[in-house]
């Protein structure tokens, strides 16, 4: 939304905003779903096939997963948005700063331990299976970088459900969803709404009108009409 010369008020489509958003939570659930491989033996073929899936771009060893330099390029644009826009870095938050720095950090100590220092994954996996199992054990040789990306890891599932980004429960909740599309048939009426002392503008204007014409303030009765009535 913009206001432009002469008091015009304009709307734009944000497709990129739109295109940043879904690149950055679908690769987000690719990278997630993918990491279930540490947590499970067998692996399930599912898992497999998203990983298969996620690396054809063959390049090199290990390969490429594409999901990693998706959601890195999505955050990265969310907050270039925020300090350019400045309608965007004006209701901007540190949280939400502080959100996408979390996640930035999480996937790039993740590149970094898959592309340039490589870790030892069988390590990596005894590690995890023991936390699912409850029989924690911790091998020797995962090295500082695996543990500040489990740190991060741990901050962002312990700051997840007291943040915004619970806003993950609106695809659950979400009205449009849940809720009949009827609304221009059939008023809905909250059932848990309690009774409210309702003050009409009819009501408002009968109690100010004096004031409102004194400070030229349009209203729908005339105040000689007003009198009229009460004379009658």
């Amino acid at each position: 939304m913009q206001l432009r010369e002469g008091g015009k008020l304009t709307y734009h489509w944000e497709k990129w905003l739109w295109l940043a958003a879904l690149a950055f939570h679908y690769s987000f659930l690719v990278i997630f779903l993918r990491h279930l491989r540490f947590f499970t033996d067998p692996v399930p073929g599912i898992i497999q096939w998203l990983e298969r899936a996620d690396s054809f771009f063959e390049m090199g060893l290990p390969g490429i997963l594409l999901s990693d330099f998706v959601v890195v390029a999505a955050a990265t644009y969310l907050f270039i948005r925020r300090i350019i826009i400045p309608q965007v870095k004006y209701v901007s938050l540190p949280a939400d700063y502080f959100a996408l720095f979390l996640i930035l950090a999480i996937v790039i100590t993740g590149m970094l331990m898959r592309y340039v220092w490589r870790v030892d994954i069988v390590s990596i996996k005894q590690l995890t299976m023991g936390l699912a199992t409850f029989h924690p054990t911790v091998p020797s040789g995962l090295g500082v970088l695996f543990f500040v990306h489990l740190f991060l890891v741990s901050t962002l599932f312990a700051y997840f459900p007291f943040s915004k980004l619970m806003h993950m429960g609106g695809i659950f909740l979400s009205p449009t969803r849940n809720l009949p599309n009827n609304n221009r048939m059939v008023r809905h009426i909250n059932p848990w709404d309690y009774p409210v002392k309702l003050h009409t503008y009819e009501a408002y204007e009968n109690e100010f009108r004096e004031k409102m014409v004194e400070a030229g303030i349009p209203v729908e009765k005339p105040l000689e009409g007003m009198e009229e009535e009460k004379a009658e």
